[in-house]
């Protein structure tokens, strides 16, 4: 008789979840994760910045996405390309992750893509700002929450052209994202009447600077823009400054240059001009609400990283919920998340067709331990996406 009213309470428990639209073998499922960052070497501080600005958005949500609990799985990508395509099949076909969330060097990050492709996983780009992923790489599957090298690299060469600048040197990491960087920096310097007089590169992570900084002091440009990031980002500046070039040569760059590593750079980055989707002193209510809980949460002040992990939680979410919390309507999903407006700290966006965040762009400076919006230079810039056919 016991068996029998078990059996019963079971069946009613079965459709009242049918009823519900919940199938009751999936009903108790977790949301999986695979986050994809680097927490060792250059780019750590980065890729624990954009855990926290993720992790954050989802504890706000009792920790859930569309309602359900998150699993996380985490991988060290190292900023390594080579270990990219092994260490993405492994969240993929190892831990059945639901979203790849990553990553921060662009390298990783098209290897990342391919591997999301061919497997039909969907991914959130966090920080990884190389231009194919939302040109002609571009796929259903990929979006992106951050920028792309193109948008704050074009700003400031607009920015500079208008302010009468006519010769700038550039120097920056070989790789895609730094020569991209450059590139979208050139194409509208050069469009406002400006020319660049010294193009230099170095290999990826080499921090040894001072070869380039001799070079400027004898080039004597009207000013220098460059893409560096990180730790390298802080000696880049703090080498600039030691060599007696900040007070005569000005020195611009997108806002990697100065986030997330000012106290590293002992006050080499007083006054220094970046721009970038985000910025210090936003008077948007949610950056206020989200600058306060995060600096509660990890005793730290947020940076640009930590909103673009952030803002991959809230898209994630707009998607999941568009599949009433069902992480295997994809189309539905991409869905979700093509036609979402994000509430962000950085200002509200949209997603391009391409899949890459429609979005201001802030002239800011350092000042102390920020870096203070100045002004918008670019209201709803949008990348062009060269060679998306999606």
């Amino acid at each position: 008789m016991k068996s029998t009213f078990k059996l019963a309470g079971n069946l009613a428990l079965t459709l009242a979840l049918a009823a519900a639209g919940i199938g009751a073998a999936n009903a108790a499922d977790k949301v999986k994760v695979g986050l994809m960052l680097p927490y060792t070497g250059t780019y750590a501080a980065l890729g624990t910045a954009i855990t926290n600005g993720f992790k954050q958005f989802v504890d706000e949500n009792g920790g859930k996405l569309g309602g359900r609990e998150v699993e996380y799985f985490t991988v060290d990508d190292e900023s390594n390309p080579a270990k990219a395509t092994e260490n993405a099949k492994k969240l993929v076909s190892r831990d059945k992750v639901d979203v790849l969330v990553g990553t921060v060097h662009s390298g990783v990050a098209l290897a990342m893509a391919k591997v999301a492709r061919d497997t039909k996983t969907l991914m959130i780009v966090p920080n990884a700002g190389a231009n194919e992923l939302t040109g002609p790489l571009c796929s259903p599957y990929i979006f992106r929450s951050s920028f792309s090298a193109w948008q704050p690299s074009y700003a400031m060469g607009e920015a500079l052209a208008k302010k009468g600048i006519k010769n700038v040197a550039t120097v920056t990491w070989k790789y895609s994202f730094g020569e991209e960087s450059v590139a979208g920096f050139k194409e509208a310097f050069e469009k406002g009447g400006g020319k660049l007089v010294k193009e230099m590169t170095l290999p990826f992570p080499n921090v040894e600077f001072q070869p380039f900084l001799t070079e400027i002091a004898a080039a004597k440009p009207d000013a220098v823009f460059v893409f560096f990031a990180g730790a390298g980002a802080a000696k880049f500046v703090a080498d600039y400054a030691a060599a007696g070039l900040k007070n005569s040569i000005p020195l611009y760059g997108p806002g990697f240059l100065t986030d997330g590593n000012l106290g590293a750079m002992g006050g080499a980055g007083e006054g220094l001009l970046t721009t970038l989707h985000y910025a210090d002193g936003l008077t948007h209510a949610r950056d206020a609400a989200f600058r306060t809980k995060y600096a509660t949460t990890y005793k730290l002040q947020p940076d640009v990283y930590a909103v673009q992990g952030y803002d991959a939680a809230q898209m994630y979410e707009a998607g999941l919920k568009a599949a009433g919390g069902d992480p295997e309507k994809q189309e539905e999903i991409i869905k979700g998340m093509e036609s979402a407006k994000i509430d962000s700290p950085r200002g509200a966006f949209t997603l391009s067709k391409a899949h890459n965040p429609v979005q201001d762009i802030y002239m800011r400076q350092v000042k102390g331990d920020q870096n203070v919006m100045l002004e918008i230079v670019s209201k709803g810039l949008e990348d062009p996406a060269r060679g998306c056919k999606m």
